[in-house]
């Protein structure tokens, strides 16, 4: 893929299916990742941070949150077991403000209604994965879901993407790829998939999305229709 995002997707025909990232990409659960991290901060006598603050920081989950909340990261002594008690917590609070970015519940009911299958690839543990779909009423409706621990490897490795397609029985040149991470760019790539970096996700604002080398930057969710060849 070229590093300088088009302005409109072109496919040889026209795409089959959309794949999407979870957090940050289909459903802002910022509020509810960033309790549970504050969660660790009061156990530690400090005042929890405010939202905005942490909120560029959870589309890396536990280490990016327990890294920007208590500046504590992969390797530390303590790191393995704060990220054991912040998923404990966070299992504790799922779905309480987690909803759909503006536009994604109609971007999905256009989808389907278009005959555009459409699913879920997340780095966020199944455990997880399932009880914030149901939250928002979209196991069903989804054609695959695919956890962090679905597979032998999580992004940026391809083969979580390949494995949603294999579920849906769509070629990943004919997928498109939705999500507000570097590592799902580049999961995407691997994949032979194009994608879309959503800028209305968790770090969109910063200028650091227009390095990540995906086909488009989508503004908002209802503008990826135009780039599905349709």
């Amino acid at each position: 893929m070229s590093a300088v995002p088009a302005d409109r997707l072109s496919w040889a025909e026209p795409a089959q299916a959309v794949l999407f990232d979870l957090d940050g990409t289909l459903a802002d659960t910022a509020g509810d990742l960033v309790g549970a991290v504050n969660h660790l901060r009061v156990q530690r006598g400090l005042p929890p941070m405010p939202l905005e603050i942490l909120r560029p920081y959870a589309s890396a989950g536990a280490r990016g949150l327990i890294g920007a909340a208590l500046d504590i990261h992969p390797g530390h002594a303590e790191f393995e077991d704060l990220r054991t008690a912040f998923l404990n917590a966070y299992e504790r609070c799922l779905a309480d403000t987690t909803v759909l970015f503006d536009g994604m519940a109609e971007l999905l009911t256009t989808l389907e209604a278009h005959n555009i299958a459409w699913g879920v690839v997340t780095n966020k543990p199944h455990r997880f994965t399932v009880p914030v779909m149901q939250g928002l009423a979209l196991v069903e409706r989804s054609a695959t879901l695919i956890s962090g621990d679905t597979t032998a490897h999580a992004k940026p490795h391809p083969l979580p993407l390949l494995t949603a397609c294999e579920q849906i029985g769509v070629a990943p040149s004919l997928v498109l790829y939705v999500g507000d991470d570097l590592r799902d760019i580049q999961a995407a790539q691997a994949a032979g998939m194009p994608s879309a970096a959503a800028a209305w996700g968790y770090i969109g604002h910063s200028g650091e999305i227009g390095t990540w080398g995906a086909s488009v930057i989508v503004a908002q969710p209802l503008d990826l229709l135009q780039h599905l060849g349709r």
